[in-house]
């Protein structure tokens, strides 16, 4: 038992300190061959924090154990946009841009929407991952044309390269692999403890699923919005969010669903509802003033807490 714990935290602090180390790095190394910082922002970093999600995901589904795999992927959804959101709202409000509510929530919603549709029939097939993948790749080719054929003074601010100064170092190269392997074996330890700790308790994979390891996978994401609300860049935070949040549901559950179709139990249809439901929320709040207020931060944290609260209590039953 204990050592299902350690593997846990072991595991935790592997993906966090990972994914770190890989979006730095990654970002070095992009900078110094004049990769411009939207596409930098929206490939590496977006894909480097969630690493955690898509090697946990990929793991649990290769391993058998499916309700971890699609469990880790909701439950981070809502870790981020409940918990993560919330909390950082209640300290100071959170700003949108014109277009990340526009364009970017409702993107987010309606993948949500479909994947609630895909898992009706109580799988994720290799179809439904060729939907999702594509999604996810057009939205990138699309990102990136308007970056080549920018619109306006703002998509061209966007895409200005950056300087030639910025070079990666030695360290950048090495901390590259380092990162991946420790991402990789975080992943394993994760989901091995997660699945020790669910048998010792007699607790079901998808509860710890949507909640330790959700938690644990999600830890990138929180690193980067503390960082950029302490730093005063709170515009940063839900771009952030929702670029994470739709790289896990387009990408990775895309890809892992290609790779081997993912089986979704009839209980699980009600978080993926949930999860839903948190994006549409989120976006009639910022739609009302472009901005998360203090008190609808207070709710989106009470969601997410109370979703927890729920998920342990039906668990117990």
């Amino acid at each position: 038992m204990l050592l299902h714990i350690a593997y846990l935290l072991a595991g935790g602090l592997l993906l966090w300190k990972g994914a770190d180390w890989v979006v730095d790095a990654a970002s070095a190394i992009a900078r110094r061959f004049g990769i411009s910082e939207l596409i930098i922002g929206l490939t590496i970093v977006a894909m480097g924090t969630s690493l955690p999600e898509f090697l946990v995901t990929l793991t649990a589904v290769l391993k058998g154990i499916p309700s971890i795999s699609f469990a880790n992927i909701v439950g981070s959804n809502i870790f981020n946009l409940g918990i993560i959101l919330g909390a950082v709202a209640m300290i100071k409000s959170v700003s949108g841009s014109k277009t990340l509510i526009t364009r970017d929530i409702p993107i987010l919603f309606g993948v949500e929407l479909l994947i609630r549709m895909m898992v009706s029939g109580g799988e994720l097939g290799r179809f439904d991952g060729v939907i999702l993948t594509s999604v996810f790749v057009g939205y990138l080719a699309w990102m990136y044309y308007r970056c080549k054929k920018p619109s306006s003074a703002s998509d061209a601010a966007l895409c200005d390269m950056v300087s030639d100064s910025e070079v990666a170092t030695v360290k950048d190269y090495l901390l590259l692999p380092v990162g991946l392997l420790a991402v990789s074996f975080g992943s394993q330890f994760v989901v091995d403890g997660a699945s020790g700790v669910a048998r010792a308790f007699g607790l079901s994979e998808w509860l710890i699923g949507v909640t330790i390891v959700a938690a644990g996978t999600s830890l990138p994401e929180l690193v980067t919005c503390l960082s950029a609300s302490v730093k005063g860049k709170n515009d940063m935070i839900l771009g952030n969010l929702i670029g994470s949040d739709f790289f896990n549901f387009a990408g990775v559950l895309g890809i892992t669903s290609l790779i081997r179709p993912i089986a979704i139990m009839p209980d699980e249809l009600l978080n993926m509802t949930f999860a839903v439901v948190v994006v549409a929320v989120l976006w009639i709040f910022i739609r009302t003033q472009g901005k998360i207020s203090r008190s609808e931060g207070a709710l989106l944290f009470a969601a997410g807490i109370g979703r927890w609260l729920f998920e342990i209590w039906r668990g117990a039953m």
